[in-house]
């Protein structure tokens, strides 16, 4: 077994623990050295394949996993589904190689919150894992599109029907456009850029149009927006 907990700082609330599953030693250490440098991450552990990140993820209930897909003994996927089932606080990052449509959306499936290809650059990785603890969802541009592409062909077959809004729930104008953007994958950070507004104020909008549409989380809206504006 080559799993270990990372010996770190003293305990801080603050600081975003990470475990790192991955299966090729050099990759691995590579990303500890890169998060030991920023200082409000803390790597707690890393697993060289599937059945280490659970057990890892399990015993030290860590913020955001870092997960790749293609391991030994139990894939990333799998892994992904016991740990988001297990622990709803822990946020799983697929880092991957591999972009094809059925295991990007296998992962997503599996209770993925965000999805990044390793050639991303040093500044994405660092701000999704940021973004993640914040409660965001976070997809590159290609994964987003693929994901989005499915959910469309899902919603002419088997995603249940969204519940109306009632005339009281009906989205205003900004509404619609932040649901739009949300759909194309953009983080709160782009949406607020984009729309020129402040990104706590985009975050409130955001919990309203979940709270009008009966969404849990982005990835439910952009599955409604996709039915919604689908032809009768």
């Amino acid at each position: 077994m080559n799993s270990s907990i990372t010996p770190g700082r003293d305990s801080d609330s603050s600081l975003i623990r990470v475990v790192i599953a991955e299966d090729q030693a050099l990759v691995r250490r590579g990303m500890v050295l890169m998060l030991s440098m920023e200082p409000d991450m803390e790597v707690v552990g890393q697993a060289s394949d599937g059945i280490e990140a659970v057990a890892l993820a399990d015993l030290l209930h860590p913020d955001v996993v870092l997960m790749d897909l293609h391991m030994p003994r139990k894939g990333g996927v799998a892994a992904t589904r016991e740990i988001t089932s297990m622990l709803p606080g822990t946020q799983v990052l697929v880092l991957t190689t591999l972009n094809d449509d059925e295991t990007v959306f296998e992962a997503v499936r599996a209770g993925a919150h965000g999805y990044l290809l390793k050639d991303a650059t040093e500044e994405e990785l660092l701000e999704t894992i940021r973004a993640l603890r914040r409660g965001e969802s976070r997809l590159t541009p290609q994964i987003a599109r693929k994901v989005m592409d499915q959910f469309r062909r899902m919603a002419g077959n088997d995603v249940p029907t969204p519940p109306k809004a009632s005339s009281a729930e009906t989205l205003n104008d900004k509404e619609e456009k932040i649901l739009r953007l949300i759909t194309e994958g953009k983080s709160n950070r782009q949406i607020a850029n984009a729309l020129f507004l402040a990104e706590g104020t985009v975050k409130n909008y955001v919990s309203r149009i979940m709270e009008k549409l009966h969404a849990n989380t982005r990835t439910e809206l952009a599955v409604i927006s996709a039915k919604q504006r689908r032809p009768e």
